[in-house]
């Protein structure tokens, strides 16, 4: 499983008039703020918007000052694969270190939506083991409990982080991970997909190509 919650997307005005700056354009803007503060590309703008995003990296540089944040709550094994993006995001995550014993482990702290009868029940025997542990490390304070704990820990566990990342951090996750065999990635996708101008600046090239 995976949830992605409180979607801010950031900075387009900006970024658009620095998309003018290269022919001093300026005078051509025609975008404005909707009674609801969202900022609304014009024509002039989306034309202008959506030739740079399908000219290529090297000209669709403005989309990386498009600033999302949202929280993110998936597995670990998705974390992993996630963590691949370091160049221009930045997340902030829960602390599986520091406050592992704060809470009851429950069968819900684990992604297992795709788990046979046979894995679920392995699972749900590991998530009492944990909670024994847990018990036993609140009691005692012993710190060969706690790293029973960490090391026993499956991969399946979710964890929450505040992520911030741009448009072209987007575009390349999703050309890349749109056909991946974890289902969290595609739910990942369709969240790109609804994002405001998704389908002109980072989807394009595979509309493009239909």
């Amino acid at each position: 499983m995976i949830a992605l919650e409180r979607t801010s997307v950031m900075n387009l005005e900006n970024a658009m008039r620095g998309a003018r700056n290269p022919l001093n354009s300026w005078n051509r803007t025609d975008s404005s703020y909707d009674g609801k503060g969202n900022y609304i590309l014009g024509p002039n703008d989306l034309n202008l918007a959506k030739r740079l995003a399908h000219a290529g990296s090297d000209h669709r540089k403005f989309i990386r000052q498009i600033i999302v944040s949202v929280d993110i709550t998936g597995p670990l094994y998705w974390w992993k694969e996630f963590d691949t993006y370091k160049v221009g995001t930045v997340a902030n995550s829960t602390s599986t270190m520091h406050k592992i014993h704060a809470k009851e482990f429950t069968l819900d702290d684990f992604s297992h939506d795709h788990m046979n009868e046979e894995a679920l029940a392995s699972l749900q025997q590991t998530v009492n083991t944990l909670e024994s542990l847990r018990i036993q490390y609140l009691e005692t304070k012993d710190k060969t409990i706690w790293y029973s704990l960490i090391q026993l820990l499956p991969s399946s566990y979710n964890q929450m982080r505040t992520c911030t990342m741009n448009y072209e951090n987007l575009v390349n996750m999703y050309h890349a991970r749109r056909t991946h065999k974890l289902e969290e990635w595609h739910e990942v996708c369709r969240w790109i997909e609804t994002l405001p101008y998704a389908a002109d600046l980072i989807v394009q090239e595979e509309n493009e190509s239909k």
